[in-house]
C-alpha cells in the first residue's frame, strides 16, 4: 500500500515556534527540520524525521534542505517557512547591509523556497505553504521597523503566489503573530492584549497544523493574526 504520510518541511525548527511545530505535526507528518544550530538534527532524532544544520538566508543551504527531503521521501507536500528575529534600531539609523541581510531573512527565504518546491507540488497535485510573519505587517511600529516593511511585503508576495498557483492545488497563507511567550514582554503591553496574556508555542502549532490541513482547503493568500485580538486594523 502506498504511504500516504505527507512531508513537511519547517526552517528554523530548533526552538520556539518551529520546534513546537515539530512536534505538534510529528505524529502525523514525515519531518524534515532545519536550525542554524544542531538543534534541529537533535529534534528530529528524537522525533522521528531528519535534520541538517543551515541558514535561511542562504539559497544554497535551502536547495540542501530540499534535496535532502527529496532524496530521503522523494516528496515535499508542505512547507512552514519560520526565520530568526530581524533587526531593530532607529528607522534612518539601521545601515543598508542590516536592510538587506534582513530581506534575505524575512521574505527572499520564502520566495526561494518556494522556486525550489512548487514544479513538484505542482507534479504531485497540490500542496501547502505556511508563512510564520508579524502582525507588524498590518500594523507597522517605528520599534520594529524592518520587520514591519518588509512582513507586509511577504504579505503581498503571499497574495501574489496565491492567484499565481491556486489553480494548481497549492495553497499559501501566512500567520501574523502578536505577543507570543517566546519574548520576553512588559506588563502593560501584555494587560493591552484583549485575552490579557501572550500566545502559547503550542497555540502556534495548532495554527499551522490547521491551516496545512484539509480544514482550511478554502483559505488561500490569507494573512491570518494571531493576536489574542490585539490588532486593530481591517
Amino acid at each position: 500500500m502506498m504511504d500516504t504520510t505527507k512531508v513537511v518541511i519547517i526552517t528554523a525548527a530548533g526552538r520556539g515556534i518551529g520546534a513546537s511545530t515539530a512536534r505538534e505535526l510529528a505524529k502525523d507528518h514525515k519531518l524534515v527540520l532545519m536550525s542554524r544550530s544542531n538543534e534541529a538534527s537533535e529534534l528530529a532524532s528524537e522525533l522521528g524525521g531528519i535534520g541538517i544544520a543551515g541558514s535561511v538566508t542562504k539559497e544554497s543551504d535551502l536547495s540542501r534542505l530540499v534535496e535532502t527531503a527529496l532524496d530521503k521521501y522523494g516528496r515535499v507536500d508542505q512547507v512552514v517557512n519560520n526565520t530568526g528575529h530581524p533587526a531593530k534600531g532607529d528607522l534612518l539609523e539601521i545601515s543598508d547591509c542590516k536592510w538587506h541581510e534582513n530581506l534575505d531573512l524575512l521574505l527572499l527565504n520564502v520566495v526561494r523556497m518556494a522556486r525550489l518546491v512548487t514544479e513538484q507540488m505542482i507534479e504531485q497535485g497540490g500542496g501547502e505553504i505556511v508563512n510564520i510573519s508579524s502582525v507588524a505587517a498590518i500594523e507597522p511600529s517605528l520599534r520594529f521597523p524592518v520587520s514591519s516593511t518588509l512582513r507586509s511585503a511577504l504579505s503581498s508576495f503571499t497574495r501574489l503566489y496565491a492567484d499565481r498557483y491556486a489553480a494548481e492545488g497549492i495553497r499559501m497563507n501566512s500567520i501574523l503573530l502578536g505577543h507570543f511567550e517566546n519574548l520576553p514582554r512588559e506588563k502593560e503591553e501584555v494587560e493591552r492584549i484583549p485575552m490579557r496574556r501572550c500566545g502559547t508555542m503550542e497555540e502556534a502549532a495548532r495554527t499551522v497544523r490547521f491551516l496545512l490541513s484539509d480544514g482550511a482547503s478554502y483559505i488561500t493568500g490569507q494573512s491570518i493574526e494571531l493576536d489574542g485580538g490585539s490588532t486593530r486594523s481591517f
